[in-house]
């Protein structure tokens, strides 16, 4: 076990004036064999690997050329930093080109925030250029080891105060500028972006505070500073932290790559925005990719999708609980099973025997199936109140939730299902939001989100619900359910075919989701979830083709790994486990990096896949799990004939689209010629 005064870096982490490769994973296999060495992690392998997996989620490298390849990983037994200074410079995806400096952060799961501010005040440092001269003009080991603990040793205070004028504001001719930032691991492009930001505030004129959200912790902004901003500038490539508190303020936003390679740029953006009189309904911002402020309004379609995903997103954990519960209920109990008749009953003795596609003939085994399929049922009671309750919330923040997951319940009730939900959920958001404008009487005002919203919100929206729209959308709900139990021959397959191509055409974006909880949503109509109903053909035909991508580009890695890249070849072995697991978002590095040849390919795939299990009647009442759930599959010798001709379809395109258009990439040793 570690403690605080551990050492962070000794020499035998230090390697300078290498020669380790022109790519990236040479120098993380290189690094992580010195960390394993000096043993501060069990296996090399997995400490590389962690790290390359990280990698290929974002670049690492930034600008002045450093690089910080870092992870977390159970293999590390304690925190450590390695350190490479290269004579051939290697490629981390920097803007401004390869880097010659490399630090390898490798932390240990569940790492004491001790150790983690040490590694985050070494982020911070990184982007002084005194700093990295001094470590570009260090002639032994010992010397870079002064040099880290010079800088970590100011952790306190750096953290503490990172610009003095954050605080203390001396003349009203200067704007006020909050900022927030925070990336996927909370490590290092956190620090890193908060200390540009920080340095680019006297350049610009700006007095800046800033929240660094990291792993490490940090100090939050104090209600002052957010009320005197003129703006704020979110870099963050996750969500932020308690956004209300910045309700009503323009703001700038982007991911954190953005704020570390172009922090000045923000902040004038951040200053156009206060300046705007539209400031309060305005969007200045950029995406992680994007050079340039939008200066329009948000659409109401970008609006729309962004309080649907937000509902899908909240709804996913209802939906995976319930339907593996219900899933295992129906392993150990059958189909049939009654589980409110089980739970009344006081003996054992007086059990039927179990039903059809009961894996076991267990009294007790089926008296605990019963019981999941009970908890199962009750989770998936809370599918259509928590869309709609969360799309609510996106809306209007804390005040909708209670409206909303009320619309969702009344959507239940009267037999609206998920379409009722969405209906529902939207017009609570949208009047609770509405409701919150108005201005009212300081008195009033602390009842309004807590009585007030709620309470005319939920009256409002629920008499409207019952009165007027809730007969329309019955008739729309069982429309639909009596269209999917009519479908046969060409049009399920169609179907099917369809669905396929939704769930590889955005690979976990909107198009994706909105398959998934066609399909998800489809399982807690009444009987759904009998065998061979068409809403558990629907799910099968979804959770097959949502497994065809990675699988299909693992499988083409293997195949022709000369066409993919050492990172992207390291995506492959991950991929396997990921397509497998129902886990379709292991195929985006992939078609991130070439979209246009990658998801066409895919798509063939998918349409194949669902096509084929529609046509061949496959059924499965679990939501989620992929090959895992293979118990919750009716007709499982075609679950799997499906998924392995969509693979070999998706895999064979994708495989030929990128050797016509064939890139140059790193010569694999073990090519395999077809």
């Amino acid at each position: 076990m570690t403690t605080p005064d551990t050492a962070l870096i000794t020499a035998d982490l230090i390697a300078l004036d290498v020669d380790l490769g022109a790519d990236a994973t040479g120098v993380i296999d290189a690094l992580a064999a010195r960390i394993a060495g000096a043993g501060r992690a069990g296996s090399a392998e997995d400490l590389a690997a962690a790290a390359k997996q990280r990698e290929a989620t974002a670049a690492t490298g930034v600008p002045g050329g450093i690089a910080i390849p870092h992870c977390r990983a159970a293999t590390v037994t304690e925190p450590t930093l390695a350190f490479a200074r290269l004579s051939n410079r290697a490629d981390f995806g920097a803007p401004d080109g390869p880097a010659d400096l490399v630090f390898m952060i490798a932390a240990p799961e569940g790492a004491g925030d001790t150790h983690l501010k040490l590694l985050s005040s070494l982020a911070r440092a990184l982007v002084r250029t005194d700093f990295t001269q001094a470590l570009r003009e260090a002639d032994d080991p010992d010397r870079v080891i002064a040099l880290v603990n010079e800088a970590t040793a100011g952790a306190g205070a750096a953290a503490a105060d990172p610009e003095p004028a954050a605080g203390g504001v001396t003349t009203d001719r200067r704007p006020r500028i909050v900022a927030v930032t925070a990336c996927t691991t909370g490590i290092a492009h956190t620090y890193m972006a908060a200390d540009a930001l920080s340095q680019a505030a006297e350049e610009v004129g700006v007095d800046l505070a800033v929240e660094p959200q990291g792993s490490s912790g940090s100090t939050p902004l104090t209600a002052e500073q957010i009320r005197d901003a003129d703006a704020v500038v979110f870099a963050t490539d996750v969500g932020v932290r308690d956004r209300a508190r910045f309700a009503g303020k323009p703001y700038v936003r982007s991911g954190v790559k953005r704020a570390i390679n172009e922090p000045a740029a923000m902040l004038r953006e951040a200053v156009e925005a206060a300046n705007d009189p539209r400031a309060a309904t305005v969007e200045r911002g950029a995406d992680d990719d994007a050079t340039h402020a939008s200066t329009t309004d948000e659409g109401v379609g970008r609006k729309l999708q962004r309080w649907l995903l937000t509902g899908v997103s909240y709804m996913i954990p209802f939906v995976a609980a319930g339907g593996l519960l219900i899933a295992l209920g129906f392993l150990l109990a059958g189909y049939d099973v009654d589980g409110r008749a089980v739970m009344d009953e006081h003996s054992l003795a007086d059990l039927p025997e179990p039903g059809e596609h009961a894996l076991f003939g267990s009294a007790q085994l089926y008296y605990i199936g019963a019981l999941l399929s009970v908890l199962g049922g009750w989770a998936f009671g809370f599918l259509v109140p928590a869309l709609a309750g969360y799309i609510a919330y996106a809306i209007a923040d804390r005040p909708g939730i209670a409206p909303g997951f009320v619309m969702g319940l009344a959507a239940n009730e009267i037999g609206a299902g998920f379409l009722g939900g969405i209906v529902g959920g939207l017009l609570a958001g949208l009047l609770a939001g509405w409701i919150a404008d108005r201005e009212v009487p300081r008195w009033l005002a602390g009842l309004m989100p807590v009585v007030i919203i709620p309470l005319v919100t939920t009256l409002v929206v629920g008499l409207a619900m019952i009165l007027v729209l809730g007969e329309p959308l019955v008739w729309v709900n069982e429309s639909l359910v009596d269209a999917l139990n009519g479908m046969t021959g060409s049009s399920a397959i169609v179907l099917g075919a369809v669905l396929g191509l939704m769930m590889c055409f955005d690979l976990g974006g909107p198009v994706n989701k909105a398959a998934y909880v066609f399909a998800t949503t489809g399982l807690s109509a009444q009987g759904a979830l009998e065998a061979g109903s068409s809403q558990s053909m629907i799910m099968a035909a979804v959770m097959l083709s949502g497994m065809v991508p990675p699988i299909a580009l693992a499988l083409s890695t293997v195949v022709r790994p000369g066409l993919y890249t050492p990172a992207e070849r390291e995506n492959g072995k991950a991929a396997w486990l990921l397509g497998a697991s129902f886990i379709s978002e292991g195929a985006i590095p992939f078609a991130a990096a070439d979209p246009l040849r990658v998801i066409p390919a895919m798509m063939a795939g998918g349409a194949v896949t669902g096509a084929l299990s529609m046509a061949n009647e496959v059924t499965l009442v679990a939501p989620h799990g992929g090959v895992f759930v293979f118990f919750a599959v009716d007709n499982v010798l075609w679950f799997f004939i499906s998924l392995v001709v969509g693979v070999l379809v998706a895999a064979f395109i994708v495989t030929a689209l990128k050797q016509a258009g064939r890139r140059t990439t790193a010569p694999a040793p073990d090519s395999v010629t077809v």
